[in-house]
């Protein structure tokens, strides 16, 4: 599967994106998927996942301000971020897996396919 990101961008405290993940050469509800960021000097962390059978999991610092959905017709995944905060400020990338365990899918470590990134910044 290939990953490909869009929607990043530049925001003030408070504001709104929606990153958009494409798949392409297998259809995205076949694996585990991800969302996952990396700020500058700082470890990859996960952000948001979902499972084959459509359960959601998201990272304790975005949980009530980020909700990932899912459009099956376009093979595509979205993460919409509200409410951001300086602290989002990140490269955003999205992930997949064929399989990973319940616990493990906010570990990047879990998963094999990974998009090239889209970069938010959230200014103060």
């Amino acid at each position: 599967v290939q990953l490909l990101e869009s929607g990043g961008g530049s925001v003030q405290t408070g504001g709104s994106l929606r990153l958009s993940c494409a798949a392409s050469g297998s259809t995205y509800s076949r694996y585990y998927m991800g969302w996952f960021r990396q700020a500058p000097g700082k470890e990859r962390e996960g952000v948001a996942s979902i499972s084959p059978s459509g359960l959601p999991m998201y990272a304790d610092s975005v949980k009530g301000r980020f909700t990932l959905t899912t459009d099956s017709a376009a093979n595509t995944l979205y993460l919409l971020m509200n409410s951001l905060k300086p602290e989002d400020t990140a490269l955003y990338y999205c992930a997949a897996a064929a399989w990973t365990s319940s616990d493990s899918t906010l570990r990047p470590e879990s998963y094999k396919y990974w998009g090239q990134g889209t970069q938010v910044t959230v200014s103060s």
